[in-house]
């Protein structure tokens, strides 16, 4: 059998939560906990892959125009899914504003990485300008995100919602109809399968 050629580095947009939710007949703040059990099967599909690094989006700046009960439930969810996959034995880096009182205190040691297994980096309270802006002084506040190989966005959505602009630069970009919280192994099979067709020349 021939081995598939695996991408490096993956970022995951796991979007849909609130439509899952309301498709239930639930509040919309109430998906967010369904799609920690779902993050952590596919953080346990890539580690058994061998994928060195994989890049998760939490939360934005920009989420936090969303109401304060949703506000409340996507960081608790990701806190739990952040002390979930440390557990697991991940090197865990969380990457966002952490001067801002949006930021998870309890996540503060994880501004730098902790940890010696797979690479995880979680986005929480993150902004594009705010990494951006950091070239006016030390560098890319992403600076310790390597670039990116393969984005899988679930959701139907066919934007990078303020994803790594710079580390996404040359990375191919993959999209799932489903909702997150109905993430099947099988689907980032696809993704994979479809990566492996792709004729990467990073412009030569």
């Amino acid at each position: 059998m021939v081995k598939r050629r695996l991408p490096r580095h993956v970022g995951f947009i796991p979007d849909g939560n609130r439509r899952w939710a309301t498709d239930r007949g639930l509040a919309k703040q109430d998906g967010y906990a369904h799609g920690i059990e779902p993050g952590l099967r596919l953080s346990d599909q890539c580690m058994s892959l061998g994928i060195e690094e994989v890049t998760i989006y939490c939360f934005t700046k920009d989420n936090l125009k969303r109401p304060s009960a949703q506000q409340a439930r996507f960081t608790e969810a990701s806190v739990a899914f952040a002390h979930a996959i440390a557990d697991r034995g991940a090197a865990v880096l969380v990457v966002g504003d952490e001067r801002s009182a949006k930021f998870p205190r309890e996540l503060l040691d994880y501004r730098e990485r902790r940890g010696d297994g797979m690479k995880v980096n979680l986005l929480m309270n993150y902004g594009w300008e705010w990494d951006l802006d950091g070239l006016r002084g030390d560098g890319l506040r992403s600076k310790d995100v390597s670039r990116l190989d393969l984005i899988v966005r679930w959701g139907g959505g066919r934007r990078l919602s303020g994803f790594l602009p710079v580390q996404s630069v040359y990375a191919d970009f993959y999209i799932r109809e489903e909702l997150w919280p109905d993430f099947e192994p099988d689907q980032f099979d696809a993704a994979l399968t479809w990566f492996a067709q792709q004729d990467q020349t990073l412009g030569g």
